[in-house]
C-alpha cells in the first residue's frame, strides 16, 4: 500500500470516528430529557426528535442547543 493511500485511509477512519463521537455527544445531551419526557416514544422516523421538540421549553440547555442546531441544517 502506498503512503498516500495509507494516509487517506487513516484520515477517513479518523474522520468517521469523530462523527460517531459527535453523534454520541448529541444523544448524551438529550438522554435525561428523553428519559423524562419521551421514554415511551419508539425511536425511528424522527419520532424522538418530534417528541423532544414538543417539550422544547422544558428541555435542558444542552439538549435545546442540539435540537436547534438540527433545525439550522
Amino acid at each position: 500500500m502506498s503512503k498516500l493511500r495509507f494516509a487517506l485511509l487513516v484520515l477517513a477512519i479518523g474522520s468517521s470516528g469523530h462523527a460517531v463521537a459527535q453523534t454520541a455527544d448529541k444523544r448524551g445531551a438529550c438522554k435525561a430529557d428523553y428519559d423524562k419526557y419521551c421514554a415511551g416514544t419508539m425511536p425511528g422516523g424522527g419520532r424522538v426528535v418530534a417528541c423532544l421538540n414538543k417539550q422544547h421549553d422544558q428541555l435542558s440547555d444542552a439538549c435545546r442547543k442540539v435540537l436547534d442546531s438540527r433545525k439550522q441544517r
